[in-house]
């Protein structure tokens, strides 16, 4: 069986922290996949690439002769990929946009409308990432800007702007004892259920869980991968989910309501794009985002 450039990616990541956790964590994995990943490539090459107990993780002979090896085939690999990438560029007229929710707010036809100006023949592509990548696409190359819910991994591989602030509301059953309040005390929540991000979203969770700013961690009922997922579950009567007070618009329905829950800081949202991705089309589409939100009401502007 032929080894992929992520099985070694995955490889390299854990000979690097001798720790599956933490390489799950630094890939945003799950662990168990991770070790599923070494497991199936150590089966392919009839190697054991690790020794393994229960407190170390130790690179074998065999691992230590493949590190180098596996580190210049990375490198070969991406150098090819931006050799593509810049063969394709100078054909292309699309760029994809990742997003978790739906973006709403007027965003997607006024950026579009400025588009046509600036980046005449161009077009924007929309793809909705799971939950549990916590870089909307971005870290995979699946996507080339982001709308996305503060916060995103602040590890250097990421710039963004924020575009837009919104208060915290929780979406609730339509008959839960909470609904007919005009506005929810944070502490009013303590004991509820809550629908989740998955784990490997990481502090996004934390904060759509509202554990931030709680006393004690949110009490799970079950996750969910997108937002649809979650609004189902709390129409369902499982939980309840914290949301933006944008979002409370875009996703009502007749089983649920939302409201304003006091004692939370308001979420941001921004337009995220690779630090290293200086592609001046990308730089139109995040200086387009940000004059169409930017500006409104609650709304403000950052730069890392």
């Amino acid at each position: 069986m032929d080894v992929h450039v992520r099985d070694l990616r995955y490889f390299v990541a854990v000979a690097e922290e001798l720790s599956f956790t933490r390489a799950a964590g630094r890939l945003f994995i799950a662990q168990p996949s991770l070790s599923k990943q070494i497991r199936q490539l150590e089966t392919s090459l009839r190697v054991t690439l690790f020794d393994r107990n229960h407190r170390t993780v130790a690179l074998t002979a065999a691992g230590a002769a493949l590190l180098p090896q596996a580190r210049q085939i990375i490198g070969q690999w991406e150098v090819a990929q931006h050799a593509i990438s810049d063969a394709v560029t100078a054909q292309q007229t699309t760029l994809m946009v990742g997003f978790h929710t739906r973006i709403g707010r007027g965003l997607i036809p006024n950026v579009t409308k400025r588009m046509a100006t600036s980046l005449p023949g161009w077009r924007l592509l929309f793809r909705q990432i799971s939950w549990s990548d916590p870089t909307v696409g971005l870290a995979s190359g699946e996507v080339d800007v982001a709308i996305a819910w503060l916060p995103v991994p602040d590890n250097g591989e990421f710039s963004w702007k924020v575009v837009a602030t919104e208060d915290r509301w929780v979406a609730l059953p339509s008959r839960h004892r909470l609904a007919s309040r005009a506005v929810v005390p944070v502490g009013e929540l303590a004991d509820e259920p809550f629908i989740a991000l998955p784990r490997t979203a990481g502090p996004l969770r934390e904060f759509w869980l509202g554990n931030d700013q709680r006393p004690s961690p949110a009490r799970i009922a079950a996750e969910a991968e997108t937002a649809e997922e979650a609004v189902e579950a709390v129409g369902s009567g499982l939980g309840v989910v914290l949301l933006s007070a944008g979002n409370a618009d875009i996703y009502q329905r007749d089983d649920i309501v939302c409201r304003p829950v006091l004692g939370l800081s308001p979420s941001e949202l921004a337009v995220v794009w690779r630090a290293k991705d200086d592609r001046h089309t990308v730089r139109i589409v995040v200086e387009a985002c940000t004059q169409c939100l930017c500006g409104q009401p609650d709304t403000r502007s950052s730069v890392r």
